[in-house]
């Protein structure tokens, strides 16, 4: 008992392509906008952790009556710091984990006096392309003003 082979079975090569092209067609729509939505919360994320480190600054001086230096840098928060000048009243970790990198993995920029902010610090990321200036994710995120 065979059966007769029925030739339309399969898939035809030009279904097939339409389809490939459907795909190609809704990837091509689609992409752009996750992408863009990456993007922003990147940004997000950078702001939010500038803001949380820029919390934990603040308390470190209110502890120790000075910011850390641009010597003890950030780490300072995680531990306490072994350069002069020494920290009369460390009470930390002020952060819950060691110091991250912004969301492009490269270590935040602080600056103790800062420029910006002399009587302070600066803190910021120089976002993804890593350079000063710029605009949207290749703009700086910075802990004195950032446009939203």
């Amino acid at each position: 008992m065979s059966r007769p082979i029925d030739s339309r079975r399969g898939f035809t090569l030009i279904e097939l392509m339409v389809v490939i092209v459907v795909i190609s067609v809704l990837a091509g729509v689609v992409a752009p906008q996750v992408f863009q939505h990456v993007s922003d919360a990147k940004l997000q994320a950078a702001r939010s952790q500038i803001e949380s480190l820029g919390l934990a600054l603040d308390s470190y001086r209110l502890d120790n009556a000075m910011y850390p230096t641009a010597v003890q840098g950030l780490a300072a928060l995680w531990q306490a710091p072994q350069t002069p000048p020494l920290p009369p009243r460390w009470r930390g970790p002020y952060t819950r984990k060691e110091i991250p990198n912004d969301p492009w993995n490269r270590p935040y920029l602080y600056r103790s006096p800062g420029t910006a902010n002399p009587a302070g610090y600066d803190l910021l990321s120089l976002g993804r392309d890593g350079e000063p200036g710029g605009e949207g994710e290749d703009g700086d995120i910075t802990s004195w003003g950032n446009p939203k």
